[in-house]
């Protein structure tokens, strides 16, 4: 992805990333935890997860952790999170 369309969509990526540690943290999992479980690396998984970070990721990335944390990848996109209705059981 060029820099420029990484910069366009930087506030997309921030909330996915603050919603998949949401999840995580509901979960119970630490970020050792959920990386070790998708086999990703936890810096990078970190770098998702973090505010600060200007990072894209792909799509298969994104299927990967909503396995792993057992949500619908629809999880990340909505806006409302008042009862967490994409919890699976």
């Amino acid at each position: 992805m060029r820099k420029k369309d990484t910069d366009k969509f930087f506030s997309v990526y921030r909330e996915i990333g603050r919603k998949i540690a949401f999840y995580r943290n509901l979960r119970g999992l630490s970020q050792e935890e959920l990386a070790a479980k998708i086999e990703v690396s936890t810096s990078h998984l970190s770098k998702i997860e973090a505010l600060n970070t200007n990072i894209s990721f792909s799509l298969d990335m994104l299927l990967l952790i909503a396995e792993g944390l057992d949500v619908d990848i629809a999880a990340f996109f909505n806006s409302t999170e008042v009862q967490n209705p994409y919890m699976r059981k």
